[in-house]
């Protein structure tokens, strides 16, 4: 099972490239940021860096590790420009890059810019659209495209990604379409959750992927929670999935995760202190998974 650190993009930069710099030192699989703009909270004026400009950073200057992004949100921009993003971000990384996407969700960011946020129903059929729109330009001489929300027309995007294919990760978890999409066009899966979470939104990926004719182990299956290392878990995060406490605690549920045939554990660094404390805790947690 692989291991993956995903800094906060509240953090300076500085403190970011430490982090993904020190994970590619000691034997990390991968380095993951998140796209917002501002907090998800009532008090949006706290510092976020953009997801974009942070993953092309990396990959120019963190060797080894696989850079992600968890996730774009589609509503953001318009797929063919994402395509020529993780294009680039693919050759500054020579091949380490995953396009991770989702369909997008958060209000405060579309209220503020002004962006539209459409009911589910058609956040998803735009989703959609947009993921085949993604896929043709980045494994495809042109794409032409006529769908309801988006239109291209004989488009290219070149250089193509140095790998074949570039790796489309697809954040969902819900059972009446997303994970049908991830079923139909998902290289990777990703989900917030528990073992026994995980575990059951996997067994429908694994429905939706004999529904449509594919593999089920032709997507990997990632999946994220907090982490405590050698600290009581705080009862303050409500349905946040959070794992750890004490180290056995912590090696216990690592192991879960291996049990359900997890492909990655991806290890937020909300719960992980600050400064050399991070960096330490990034090494228990390491120890513990390769254990």
């Amino acid at each position: 099972m692989r291991i993956s650190i995903w800094p906060g993009a509240e953090h300076p930069f500085a403190e970011v490239l430490s982090m993904a710099q020190h994970a590619a030192q000691t034997g990390w699989d991968g380095v993951w940021f998140a796209d917002h703009f501002m907090p998800n909270d009532e008090d949006d004026t706290g510092p976020v860096l953009e997801c974009g400009s942070v993953v092309a950073a990396l990959a120019a200057v963190v060797p080894r590790v696989k850079i992600g992004t968890l996730v774009y949100g589609n509503t953001y921009r318009h797929p063919a420009v994402v395509a020529n993003m993780a294009a680039t971000v693919d050759h500054i990384s020579d091949g380490r890059f995953i396009l991770g996407v989702g369909a997008g969700w958060q209000v405060n960011e579309h209220r503020e810019y002004g962006i539209t946020l459409p009911p589910k129903r058609e956040l998803i059929d735009r989703f959609e659209e947009a993921v085949q729109i993604m896929l043709g330009l980045l494994r495809s001489p042109r794409t032409t495209f006529r769908g309801k929300y988006y239109d291209v027309a004989d488009a290219v995007c070149e250089p193509k990604p140095v790998q074949t294919p570039l790796p489309l990760m697809i954040g969902a978890k819900g059972e009446q379409r997303m994970l049908g999409v991830v079923a139909k066009y998902a290289n990777i899966w990703n989900a917030w959750g528990l073992p026994s979470l995980i575990a059951h939104k996997s067994a429908v990926l694994d429905r939706f992927c004999a529904e449509t004719g594919r593999d089920p182990k032709a997507i990997s299956r990632t999946a994220q929670a907090l982490v405590s290392v050698d600290a009581p878990i705080p009862d303050d995060l409500g349905a946040t999935p959070v794992i750890g406490g004490s180290r056995s605690q912590l090696a216990d549920a690592i192991a879960e995760y291996r049990a359900i045939g997890l492909d990655e554990l991806i290890i937020p660094d909300e719960l992980l202190g600050t400064g050399a404390a991070k960096l330490s805790a990034m090494d228990t947690i390491l120890e513990l998974a390769r254990a």
